[in-house]
């Protein structure tokens, strides 16, 4: 049976590349919510938001974070990678700016969010993974994610259990 995953991700401009990973079904992730269901949460403002969010953790054993272009920094995204740590679960990053996005456009490479942590001083992103696959064509890229994004998972939440 595939793990329960939470995915975060940036929204607007990464939708269409974490749909590709979350329809791959090699995890079960939070279901996509769609654009009149999502502006019906943040119309609750931020505490529909946090608890949209704690509701979809619910369950879950990893957090995969897809870093986009801008991922890094946001709020929500900050929110979910310190949830996901304080409850205990896996957290692990994938880099997913060389996948295309709706109009066939790839990114570039985001900052690590993990890198905006620190556990006991020590930087998150020294205990996270965040993989980044070693292609630039899309195909490639999501070959590689869906190959190996279960094991990440595994892994994850093993180094979560170490800390």
């Amino acid at each position: 049976m595939a793990r329960k995953v939470f995915y975060s991700f940036h929204y607007v401009p990464d939708n269409w590349r974490a749909a590709q990973i979350r329809q791959a079904g090699v995890l079960e992730g939070n279901q996509p919510i769609s654009d009149n269901d999502w502006e019906e949460v943040t119309d609750g403002g931020d505490a529909a938001i946090q608890k949209w969010i704690d509701n979809q953790f619910f369950g879950k054993s990893c957090a995969v974070v897809l870093i986009g272009a801008k991922t890094a920094g946001r709020k929500w995204i900050n929110y979910e990678i310190r949830k996901a740590w304080e409850d205990r679960k896996g957290l692990v990053g994938v880099h997913i700016h060389n996948l295309l996005d709706r109009n066939s456009h790839q990114s570039y490479k985001g900052h690590n969010p993990f890198d905006d942590f620190n556990v006991d001083g020590v930087k998150l992103s020294s205990i996270v993974k965040a993989y980044d696959p070693p292609f630039t064509t899309s195909t490639y890229v999501y070959g590689h994610i869906t190959s190996n994004i279960a094991a990440w998972v595994e892994e994850a939440i093993a180094i979560r259990a170490r800390y």
